[in-house]
């Protein structure tokens, strides 16, 4: 993982950019971490994966409500989809 100072960013954009292709590189300011820059593609899949956790646990939590189950092809029928 890289880091740079806020300040040097500026200056050496280009070289902040072509860090982050291959790694998440820090910004810091004073020292602390300002931001984490990551490529295109580290970004995609992080908000794919983030997607599929939540779809996870959607299901988990329909799964423990009480009530009367249906089956999935019965819905489909039901609304018209098979």
């Amino acid at each position: 993982m890289f880091a740079f100072d806020l300040s040097d960013v500026p200056n050496n954009y280009a070289e902040v950019v072509q860090q982050a292709q291959s790694a998440p590189v820090v910004i810091e300011k004073h020292g602390r971490r300002e931001a984490v820059l990551v490529s295109s593609e580290s970004f995609d899949r992080f908000i794919e994966t983030t997607e599929e956790l939540d779809d996870i646990l959607a299901f988990d939590e329909a799964l423990s409500e009480e009530g009367e189950n249906a089956r999935w092809d019965e819905v489909k029928s039901e609304l018209g989809c098979l």
